[in-house]
């Protein structure tokens, strides 16, 4: 009877043993340090890191693709050493698939690639938002308020699961390679647009000599609050001052000896005149004025001593001027300066023709109104006082005048009683 006590007891103490070892085991399992996406990515603390292994185990075989009732083929494919190194590497896929937490995955009711990518277009918001306030603005978000389903949204641009973190310098300008990269971004809509750019003076720049100095499409149209002509004219009227923003710029424009006073001298012209007027007045009113891209272009922008399209060849800018001024002749491009205000060296006798009315003009202006204020002054003041004021000479000479009326009048009465008295006396004697 003790023999089967004690082996009862030893039989209870094993297996509370045996429950403490299966306990110890599961919190050491819990308290491991999470299953990296990508050993290598050491640079993101490991206390961040989600522990995606499950997805990661299915998802990153290649090979597998997803079709939708219409046909549409997508890859879903996800490479562990890609997502590690992306931006998202320290987010869990349920962050972004919150309607997935085990397999087989829930029914997806989407009908095409297009319609799948669209259930995820307010997604980044929750992380993003100043980005998804300014793409409220955009020309691409209009697009699809309108019911464009193609117009662009976030995933179109950014691959959720390849996103690598946005380079930038110490000012917070994009690098170079990044800078390059957002105008292939775009290229992938705007193929034929990106044709021409790649062409061109500013985009060999960026494209090929990776200049940062150089504009890539998002200098111009922006980054989220994307804008273009389909903005409507307020786009047209304010397109001068895109191109001044780096036009203008003294650090950019001294490396190139290009001239930083493009605004300054369209603006002081005719053209750049009305343009600015509508702008203030009527910034929705579309005018027929030139602006910038009308006479330079807009995405195939060439060198200015270019045979074909550089305005500094006669040929190529009168033909430009006939645009507008069809009657032009030969000699019609020699009026314009190039953006350039006249100097000592540059149409010298431009500039001394200036100097010359810079003066004379003030000077005769000067002196016409110094003549009629000097006229008022004698008609309104000199005049004036002359009538009122007596001269002294007046007064005597009316005091004179007086005295002799005086002396004239004593004499006639003299006169007039002295025969009275002559009668008198001589009465008196008879």
């Amino acid at each position: 009877m003790a023999n089967h006590y004690r082996f009862s007891s030893m039989l209870l103490v094993v297996g509370i043993a045996a429950v403490l070892m299966v306990i110890s085991l599961i919190g050491l399992a819990n308290f491991q340090k999470p299953q990296p996406v990508l050993a290598k990515a050491t640079f993101i603390e490991e206390a961040q890191l989600p522990n995606n292994a499950a997805c990661l185990s299915c998802h990153m075989v290649e090979g597998q693709v997803k079709e939708f009732p219409n046909g549409d083929l997508i890859s879903v494919v996800v490479a562990p050493e890609t997502y590690g190194s992306s931006a998202h590497a320290t987010l869990s896929c349920q962050v972004c698939h919150t309607n997935i937490s085990g397999y087989p995955h829930p029914e997806n009711l989407a009908q095409s690639s297009r319609d799948y990518t669209l259930q995820y277009q307010n997604t980044c918001n929750q992380c993003h938002p100043s980005q998804a306030s300014e793409l409220m603005d955009s020309v691409h978000s209009k697009a699809m308020a309108e019911g464009n389903p193609n117009a662009p949204i976030c995933a179109d641009c950014h691959n959720p699961h390849q996103q690598p973190k946005i380079q930038k310098d110490e000012q917070g300008r994009l690098m170079a390679a990044e800078h390059a990269q957002s105008a292939m971004v775009c290229g992938k809509c705007h193929s034929t647009i990106y044709e021409d750019y790649a062409k061109s003076v500013h985009g060999t720049g960026v494209l090929i000599e990776k200049n940062p100095d150089v504009p890539s499409c998002i200098d111009c149209h922006g980054v989220h609050t994307v804008r273009g002509p389909s903005g409507g004219a307020a786009f047209r009227l304010s397109s001068p001052k895109i191109c001044a923003d780096c036009h203008t710029n003294e650090e950019i424009m001294s490396k190139y000896g290009l001239s930083t006073q493009v605004l300054q001298t369209y603006v002081a012209d005719f053209h750049g005149t009305t343009v600015t007027l509508f702008e203030k007045l009527d910034p929705d009113q579309q005018i027929n004025m030139p602006v910038c891209y009308d006479c330079h272009g807009v995405h195939d922008i060439r060198p200015a001593d270019d045979p074909l399209k550089g305005l500094q060849v006669k040929q190529n800018l009168l033909a430009t001027c006939q645009k507008c001024h069809p009657d032009a002749t030969e000699n019609f491009p020699d009026a314009w300066l190039g953006h350039y205000i006249p100097d000592r060296n540059r149409y010298p006798l431009v500039y001394w023709v200036n100097e010359f009315y810079k003066y004379f003009i003030p000077t005769v202006l000067g002196g016409m109104g110094l003549f009629v204020v000097s006229d008022i002054y004698r008609r309104w003041v000199v005049d004036r006082r002359k009538k009122n004021a007596v001269p002294a000479e007046d007064v005597e000479n009316r005091e004179q005048t007086q005295s002799s009326k005086g002396l004239q009048t004593q004499k006639d009465l003299e006169k007039d009683t002295q025969p009275g008295d002559e009668k008198r006396q001589d009465e008196e004697n008879s």
